[in-house]
């Protein structure tokens, strides 16, 4: 290995220059450790610690001595916003320059598998890919059930089951026992194979692969499939890439792990995987505890954190779920507080925080870094609880925007909040109109007015009114889940119309699913609360979107957990106060702990927690114990 690059790549002098260049402190001993070795390892590190400046200079020192001009550094992370930080940083300097050109690569984990494997094995097969997308695939496999004459059997087998479209949307390629298998969401077989809806569900998948479209998961299983035809390919890519720097391994699929050790699993290849994993929240990450699972037992940590200060890491440290870890604090020591709401002021509870960020925190900081108001759920669920979400303590949270990419699905969260807020037939009316609107696309009759849909369910108009109920009262996260509702309603519509449909692909863009978009305050201005006291407002959003960031004050909204039985927020102040031990708390208390972790670990100045007062304040005493503060919203 060390023939790669100049033995003195590391010595110290060379270390504190770049990091010096790179306005860089390396004032704990486990940052040296890091950056010095050469080996295969694995880093456990803390919010806040510096990872990802720390493998820019890593990196950088790298490429400053390295000397093979046809082998070079592998650099994965799990999202391309993880990536895009580590190449703008190592674009700041000559030396980090040159790992963005070749022999280098820097990519997702997904970019690497479809470049050097599923690429290449699909065009052997002569397929040209079109689109590796969940949401598009979705769209095109349900188009295709509905529409080509060969699949009625299926179409007909899965009209009798619960989850029938499902299992075509999500419909998945598995390497199984070195040949490639067609199987449900879940990897299992819906149908007996050699049945005609079995042999119809694999057909399907077939055509779609004839067409270039595939699923992100399709991929990982068509680089496995040609790994085991042509084993010598990840010897080719070891040989290539004798020096591998994974980052955000926590979320790393069982998939994707498998994968990396069939490449990069040979011990002459250094390995070092770098993360968090008490801050894995995506559900893609590992189900099971596999051999190579991260971090592995004897792993390296970086327990400093520069964003905050010991308040903040105390807690954090007993929300470490996964692999407990004593974080400590070398940032500011900021405030964290509690603060208690009643029915009646739901509503308050933002403006409180906004005010208590203007009176405790830096004005410029917030200026900079507008204070963030998060919760684990966005928009309401179908209980009748309140609140659960963000949009019951934030009501304008969903507004109708105009373009005509997703207007559907927005029209319909728009109605379900008006639906929520007690106005059922205002929100009826809404979403008949936008469909109405968008069914002109492509049938020159239109569709009848409300009031004259029928009643009956067996009917068109019955089955209309039926739909209706469930985009109103259904989650719209998934796509797969939208990409059901819009085939049913494109299937009504010439029964509604009495007419043929025209134009269909008028109608991809309308009904469209888009993710819900965070609304950012409308404002940054400063907004003057009182004659002595300017206040920033807050933006507000979901707390997987600010994994990552780092703001100057952070708000956590008491929000139902997923599922829709417990609060977060008062669950995790059990655990905070030591009345519950989180090692044998219920997975779901777990998860939203974990999340809460995610989103408590932001600030640097200001956390702030607002939970309901008759579920708080048997933990009061235990809270301001630990050096919280306690606050009435009506106080502030």
């Amino acid at each position: 290995m060390t023939s790669l690059y100049a033995p003195d790549v590391f010595i110290k002098d060379k270390v504190e220059a770049l990091a010096h260049q790179l306005r860089l402190e390396l004032p704990h001993q486990e940052q040296w450790d890091f950056i010095q070795s050469t080996e295969s390892l694995d880093l456990q590190a803390a919010p806040g610690s510096g990872k990802t400046s720390l493998i820019a200079l890593k990196l950088a020192l790298l490429a400053q001595g390295w000397n093979s001009p046809t082998r070079g550094i592998c650099v994965l992370s799990h999202t391309n916003t993880a990536k895009d930080e580590i190449t703008s940083r190592l674009a700041t300097t000559p030396a980090g320059r040159r790992l963005l050109q070749y022999p280098h690569f820097i990519g997702t984990i997904q970019s690497f598998t479809n470049t050097f494997f599923a690429l290449p094995a699909l065009r052997a097969r002569g397929i040209d890919v079109q689109t590796v997308d969940d949401s598009t695939y979705a769209d095109a496999a349900l188009r295709l059930l509905e529409r080509h004459p060969a699949f009625r059997t299926l179409n007909a087998s899965l009209g009798h089951r619960r989850n029938g479209l499902t299992l075509v949307a999500e419909a998945r390629y598995v390497c199984d026992a070195g040949e490639l298998a067609t199987t449900a969401p879940d990897g299992t077989q819906p149908f007996t194979s050699g049945s005609p809806s079995g042999r119809q569900f694999a057909a399907l998948k077939e055509k779609l692969t004839e067409q270039g479209i595939f699923r992100y998961h399709d991929m990982f299983a068509v680089a496995e499939h040609y790994l085991v035809r042509h084993p010598q390919l990840a010897e080719a890519a070891a040989h290539r890439f004798p020096f591998v720097l994974l980052d955000e391994m926590q979320d790393t699929s069982d998939l994707q792990l498998r994968l990396l050790d069939q490449v990069f699993g040979s011990p002459s290849t250094v390995v070092q995987r770098v993360g968090d994993i008490n801050q894995r929240i995506f559900t893609d990450g590992p189900s099971t505890a596999q051999p190579s699972s991260f971090p592995l037992p004897h792993a390296a940590q970086l327990p400093v954190s520069r964003r905050f200060g010991s308040k903040i890491a105390a807690l954090a440290s007993d929300l470490t779920i996964h692999h407990p870890q004593r974080i400590d604090g070398a940032g500011h020591d900021g405030n964290v507080v509690l603060l208690l709401f009643d029915d009646d002021c739901v509503a308050e509870v933002v403006p409180a925080f906004e005010r208590m960020a203007a009176a405790t925190v830096p004005r410029q900081l917030l200026l900079d870094s507008p204070p963030r108001v998060l919760g684990a759920r966005l928009s309401r669920g179908g209980t009748k609880a309140f609140p659960q979400s963000v949009s019951c303590y934030v009501p304008g949270l969903t507004t109708v925007p105009s373009q005509t990419t997703g207007s559907l699905i927005t029209t319909a969260r728009a109605a379900r909040t008006q639906r929520q807020a007690g106005d059922n037939r205002a929100a009826i009316t809404l979403l008949w109109k936008a469909i109405r609107d968008i069914a002109r696309l492509a049938s020159p009759n239109g569709l009848p007015p409300l009031q004259r849909l029928d009643r009956d369910p067996a009917t068109a108009g019955g089955r209309a009114r039926l739909l209706l109920h469930e985009m109103l009262t259904n989650p719209l996260d998934s796509p797969v889940e939208w990409a059901v509702l819009t085939s049913g309603l494109v299937r009504l519509l010439p029964e509604l119309t009495q007419s043929p449909l025209k134009g269909v692909t008028r109608l991809s863009d309308p009904l469209a699913h888009v993710p819900y978009v965070d609304l950012p305050a409308p404002a940054l201005e400063a907004q003057t609360a009182d004659p002595e006291q300017d206040v920033v407002l807050s933006r507000a959003g979901s707390i997987q979107s600010a994994k990552g960031e780092t703001h100057a004050a952070t708000l956590i909204l008491e929000c139902l957990e997923r599922s829709g039985k417990k609060y977060d927020v008062h669950e995790v102040l059990g655990l905070l106060s030591g009345q519950r031990d989180a090692s044998r708390a219920l997975a779901t208390v777990q998860r939203a702990a974990q999340l809460v972790f995610v989103g408590a670990t932001r600030p640097t100045h200001l956390l702030a927690f607002a939970a309901h007062r008759t579920r708080a304040e048997v933990y009061v005493e235990a809270m301001t114990a630990r050096g919280w503060s306690v606050q009435d919203i009506r106080a502030l």
